[in-house]
Order: structure tokens, then sequence, then C-alpha cells
């Protein structure tokens, strides 16, 4: 559509002209939606409000195929999970009470499509948005974390995604002055036309200062801060992430958009003081969908409506249309409600920071949001219908036919086959493992990341748990970590997001932090397929019932759907991340021993369950079932880590997940390059397992913890009590130089570091 034609269309001219033709398709809706916006409006939209509709009413925004099954999280909470939250789903970012007047906020959101189209701006704008999503809460951003998962590690177009994505990342969080505390890197070929960027950010704040934003005050000013409106973006990650790769429509090839780093540090501190000073009614972000969005949103969370004049936008490019100055998803940009006697205070911060501001509107009473353009109304809405009352779809979902030939392909290679190693065998099997693209050192990564910036971070990558110091007086923080297996999830959906919520439960607890909260970030393919959408459904399914029974809420979080190109779906990859409190920081718990002679024991038994594992992936085999996942077990776990570590009765602790038993040993005497003696026949024996199992199966509800031997009494009496399984499976030796399985084989830490170390250097430079 020209741009003469949106000058001039109207909504008196959209009233005199029904039958004019408008690219509704192009825009991402279906025929049954553009007729419902018609019936809505009682006559054809304009081409602005079109425009709007077709942003908000987008799978990226309005969750209208998830909307059905995400409501589990607020049906299946309860009094338990309550206890600390204090802004739960539905605002920008939940908030959590961790004690002494301190709350933090955190959220996962993903930027996958645009990260694909465009790497470096795609991933770094991941970044940009959902931290600012965490000031407008009302927090100062402490720390951002960055899963990540790329296609084959061989292939020719993972180094140009990999090399831009990491990139993006790490310039825009290292130049914002927030560290970046951990994340994960999986490499699959089925994330080959579809990687997945999700972005975490936290923030912090005294429980005075959450805000939340509407639009309420009838003639409450409205105003635009921050960059200028440009034509980057336009409908960017709302409609790219809202179709597959395979569509041709033209709405699948918006301009990614382009973050400025710098602008967003300025637009931190401005917002923090104008909080500070009272001087805003709530302050909203301008994400996907820009300021159709933050229009639309302010308008229907507040009690009246609100008028705005898009003349007064300020532009970076004078030919954007009416239309795509309200698609634009432009970055570094903040919508605030002000009253008329602070407009003054209002200015005197922006000309303090040297931000760029414009007056675009006010709060009124009639319930409607009506913008202008050139003097002429172009939109006439109830809020509402554009913002909350989008369409809802029940999805149909079905389980797969294929589901029960794949669960049946168990991984099971004889003991004379090379995919089950034994004896003398065992040591190169270890070091192969953990040259394994998916267990190597991802310090390439994250040695581009600024870990220690600000000085807060008392544990980062490698660490089972990213750790942040809250009050320097007090040492009160938190422990976060993300994870997800899109195996085990593909194996058995259900399952599959227990594990993940299992895992990221333990990592925290291992860390020595009380869980409390979890945001999530489901990344599926389209939920058109009823294939995927069984997937989704039992997943989701999964993750509510899971959060339930270990007592955690989920708090806030994203859907990413058409992660698909060619009919080619991704792996169903619900990442969780977990959030825990430390009464004090100083007591965590690394994952790696360091004291010569400290007992080594494990928890937990270990049964024959390598179907989905690591050792099962290195040999080019997916199918059976994940391991088995019992919560109440990792809730009794977990709280003995967290007492544990509390009082001084461990000095290190690391879960036992992807790769077993022996990537765990491996990892904890690379951590500080200290090596150990370890004895297996034992636990072996009582477990029922051969060798080759004990250390590669992946039995859940397992941890490694090295105690001091003053301590090895109350340790055992603690596991005892709760009648969890424990066995003293070595000691720590600081002269060894190797893992010595005693009586087995022997790995020297040299060369598995060496094998370690290397694999992505090898491959990205």
């Amino acid at each position: 559509m020209s741009e003469t034609h949106f000058n001039l269309d109207t909504v008196e001219h959209a009233a005199s002209t029904p039958d004019t033709e408008l690219p509704w398709a192009e825009l991402g809706l279906n025929e049954t939606e553009f007729e419902r916006i018609k019936e809505i409006l009682g006559r054809r939209p304009t081409a602005a409000e079109l425009a709007m509709y077709s942003v908000m009413w987008s799978e990226h925004c309005s969750y209208k195929s998830s909307k059905v099954h995400l409501r589990q999280f607020g049906d299946k909470v309860t009094d338990e999970m309550r206890k600390n939250l204090m802004v739960g789903i539905g605002e920008n970012a939940g908030v959590t009470d961790i004690g002494d007047g301190w709350a933090v906020t955190f959220k996962i959101e993903s930027h996958n499509h645009p990260s694909y189209v465009e790497p470096y701006q795609g991933a770094a704008t991941g970044v940009g948005g959902i931290v600012r999503d965490i000031i407008s809460m009302g927090a100062r951003p402490v720390a951002v974390m960055d899963p990540l998962r790329f296609g084959a590690i061989d292939h020719p177009d993972t180094q140009r995604v990999v090399h831009g994505i990491v990139a993006g990342v790490g310039g825009y969080g290292n130049s914002l002055g927030l560290p970046n505390i951990g994340g994960e890197v999986e490499f699959d070929p089925c994330y080959q036309g579809n990687p997945l960027v999700n972005a975490l950010a936290v923030g912090v704040m005294r429980h005075e200062d959450i805000r939340l934003a509407n639009a309420s005050g009838t003639g409450n000013k409205v105003v635009l801060f921050g960059a200028r409106t440009g034509g980057d973006g336009i409908g960017g990650a709302s409609v790219l992430a809202s179709e597959s790769f395979d569509d041709s429509k033209p709405s699948k090839r918006p301009a990614v958009q382009v973050g400025d780093p710098f602008a967003e540090k300025v637009l931190i501190e401005c917002c923090l003081e104008l909080f500070k000073g009272s001087l805003v009614e709530g302050i909203q972000d301008l994400g996907a969908a820009g300021i159709s969005c933050a229009t639309s949103e302010l308008a229907s969370n507040g009690d009246g409506g609100m008028r705005v004049d898009l003349t007064e936008v300020l532009l970076r490019d004078p030919s954007l249309t009416p239309g795509e100055i309200l698609m634009s998803e432009s970055q570094e940009r903040m919508m605030a409600v002000v009253t008329p006697e602070k407009v003054a205070g209002f200015e005197a911060v922006m000309a303090k920071w040297d931000v760029e501001y414009s007056w675009i509107g006010e709060v009124t009473d009639t319930g409607r949001l009506v913008i202008d353009y050139q003097g002429e109304v172009i939109v006439d809405v109830d809020p509402r219908t554009v913002a909350h009352d989008g369409p809802v779809y029940e999805r149909p979902y079905v389980r797969p036919e294929s589901q029960d030939a794949l669960q049946a392909a168990h991984f099971t290679g004889s003991p004379e086959d090379a995919a089950r190693p034994s004896g003398a065998e065992l040591g190169p099997a270890l070091v192969e493992l953990m040259a394994s693209p998916n267990l190597c050192s991802k310090d390439w990564v994250t040695d581009q990341y600024d870990r220690y910036v600000q000085g807060n971070t008392a544990m980062a990558m490698p660490d089972d748990a990213g750790v942040i110091r809250v009050d320097e007086r007090t040492n009160l923080g938190v422990a976060l970590s993300t994870d997800s297996n899109g195996r085990y999830t593909r194996l058995d959906p259900y399952q599959g997001a227990q594990l993940a919520l299992a895992q990221a439960y333990r990592n925290v607890a291992t860390a020595g932090a009380r869980p409390v909260a979890v945001s999530d970030c489901l990344n599926f393919g389209s939920p058109e397929d009823p294939d995927i959408m069984w997937q989704f459904a039992e997943a989701v399914r999964g993750l509510s019932d899971g959060c339930q029974t270990v007592g955690v809420p989920v708090t806030g979080g994203n859907v990413s759907l058409y992660n698909q190109t060619g009919g080619v779906a991704i792996n169903p990859t619900p990442v969780i991340a977990m959030m825990g409190v430390f009464d004090d920081v100083t007591r965590r718990t690394p994952s790696g021993w360091s004291e010569d002679g400290q007992a080594i024991y494990l928890l937990g038994e270990t049964a024959d369950e390598l179907d989905g594992s690591e050792w099962a992936r290195v040999r080019g085999h997916l199918g059976g079932l994940p391991p088995r996942v019992d919560l109440a077990r990792e809730r009794v776990l977990g709280d003995m880590l967290i007492n544990m570590s509390r009082d001084g009765m461990i000095d290190a602790a690391h879960d036992v997940a992807e790769g077993g038993l022996g990537a765990t040993l491996a990892e904890m005497a690379l951590r500080f390059g200290v090596g150990a003696r370890i004895g297996l026949g034992e636990v072996a024996e009582r477990d029922g397992v051969d060798l080759f199992t004990l250390l590669f199966s992946e039995t859940q509800g397992r941890a490694v913890v090295a105690v001091p031997r003053s301590e090895e009494v109350r340790f055992q009496d603690m596991c005892t009590v709760r009648r969890y399984p424990f066995a003293r499976i070595g000691v720590v030796d600081t002269e060894a130089g190797a893992l010595d399985f005693q009586g087995e084989f022997t790995v020297a830490l040299d060369e598995l570091k060496t094998a370690h170390a290397s694999t992505l250097p090898r491959h990205f430079g």
C-alpha cells in the first residue's frame, strides 16, 4: 500500500470505502481474523489499524495458540508458591520477595528468528529487549544470561550464526556493563535452520520501588523517549516469529532491529532517576510491536483511554507511513505516563541525560485509543481488543503416530559393541565424551563476555549456577540457572519439561541457594501441526505439574513457535530458568574440588538410563525413553544440598546430568585442575550396573560432593536421616594430576583438559 494511501486512510475514509482491498494476508492475518477485526470495528480497518492489529494479534505478541495451555501456570498455583510472589504472570516481568525489603525481577525471552536472519543484531537486540522489560518494573538490571542452540558444529552456516550471535550477545551486554553469569551452548542438526537465542535478564529493587505500567488519570501526559523511530524492525520480532521460514510471503522479510547499547545504558539511568523522583506514573518499554504495543497495553491496563498524535513522534526516517511508525520495532525506546505537574521535572531529567523525547498524547476518559496523524483520525479502537482480546485458538493436537516407534528404539549396545566400551576402553571414551560439542569447554564463548563487571558476581560459568550479590551489607543474593534438554523432550514432552525443571532446580540447590521462582522460554515448531501442538501441550502440562510438586511458581516467560524450516521442526525445547535465594553468597558452593584429602561422595542411585543421553548422541542415536524424574526426591536432594552448603559440610558440589557421572567427575577435576582417586566397584555392585552404565547413564536425582574429613560423620548422618542413598567413591588428590579410576583406568588431567578445551577453538578459531 502506498504512502499516499496510508496518509489518506482515515477512520472517516475507511467507513465510506468498505470495499477497499487491504493486505491483511501479507501482514500475517488470516481471513477469519480480518473478518473479526471488521466485526469489532463495525467497518473495515484503516491501514494504520490493520498494522496495529496485525502485529498485536501475531503469535509472538498475542500467544493465540498457547494461551489455553498457559493458563495452567495460574490454575495450579498453591499458597506455598504464592508466598514470595509479589508480581506474577501478565506484567513485563515477575517479581519475587527475597527478604530484607529486597525484591528481584527476572525474565527469559526468545529472539530466535531475527537472530537467524541477522545474527549479530538479532542477538544484541534480544539482550536489549529483555533488559528493558526489567527496567520498566522499576529495577536496576544486574546480570544477563544466554541459553543458545545452534545447528551441527561442522555445518558451514553454523560459523556465520555462531560468530554473529556470540558477538551480538557479548557486544551488547558488555557495553551495558552487565555481567553475563551463565547460560547454555548446544549444537544439534535440528537447530540448523532455526538457532535458538534465548536471553535472560535479572534486576534488583527495594519493595517500594516496584512499578507497574498502565495509563490512568484523565489528563495525564503520554511521552515517548529514547531513540528515534526508524525503519529497522518494522514488524520485526512480532511478524517474523509468527510463521515458519519456508513461507515466502512478504511478511517474512522485515528488517531486523538494530541495537545501540550505549543509548540503552543512558536509558537505564534515566528511567531509574524518573522512578526515584516519582516523576512518572509508569513506564512501558517498546519491544515487539513497538508503539502499537505500548499504547494499546498502557491504555487497556488503565481505567480510561488514550489519545495520541503520531505526527509528534520523532523519526529517523521521515518517509515512514503511519502504519510503519506504529509497527516499527526500533530499539532503545520507552513510553511513560506523566502527570501535568511533573512535566517540568520529567523534562529536566531528559535534559540531564541528553535523551530525546516527544509529548505524543494524553490519557482520556473515553475508553478508546484514538490516534491522529496530520490532523486526521487514523485509529479509533477499544484498546483491549488490540492488546488483550485477540484470537484464542484451541489448536487440535494429537500424539504423533511415530512416537511409539521412537520410544521403542532403545539405546542398547551389547558389551561387545563399540557403542558400549568397557575396561581400558573407558578412559578414551570419557575423553571423547568431554571433547564432544555439547560437553566440551564453552570458554571460547564465555571469554567473550564480561562475567565480573560491577563486582557483585560471586559465581559464573562454568559453575552450576550464576550467583549475584544483591546487598553488599548482608551478602544477600540470588543464584540462576537455565536448563533444557530437547532430546529428552522429543522422547517424552511431559517428562522432558520436568527433567529441565529438575536440572535447573538441582543446579541452583547445588550452588547452595533455595529455589524460589521460574521463568520459561518455550521453543517449539508450528502450532498448526497437531503433532507439534501435542508436544507443546504435554510440555506445559508437565512443567505446570512439576512446579506444583517442587513448590516454585512460574513468574513469566515467553512462547516461541514456528521454529521450523521446510516443514522440519526443532526438537521441542522448553528452557527453564530457575532463581534461588542465598542468605549469604559467601557460602556459595563451587562445582569443583580443590583441597587434598577431601572425601568424594555420590548422592543418589544409578539405573541403566542411556536413552537420549550424551553418549547416545555421540554415537548418533536418539530413541527410547528419557530418564525417570521424581520431583519429590529432587526436592529432598535440594534441601540436603542447601543445608550442607550453609552448614559447611561440603566444599564442592556438582549435579549429575548430561554425560552422567563420568562427565561430572571430569568437570569437577577440571574446574580447578585438581585430580582424584576414584573407586566405583562397590557402588556399581550396589546399584546392579556395569561400570560403563555407572559412568554414562543420566539417571536423575544425583549429585557429587566433596566433604572435608572433619564433616564426614555429620554428612553421613544427614543422608541417613533423610534416607537418601550415598556412597563414598573417592578422595581428592592434589598430587595425582589425573582422575585415577583405581583398578580400571586413568585419565591424565592434561589430556582431558586439552581435549575439553580445544573443540570450539578448532571449529571457530
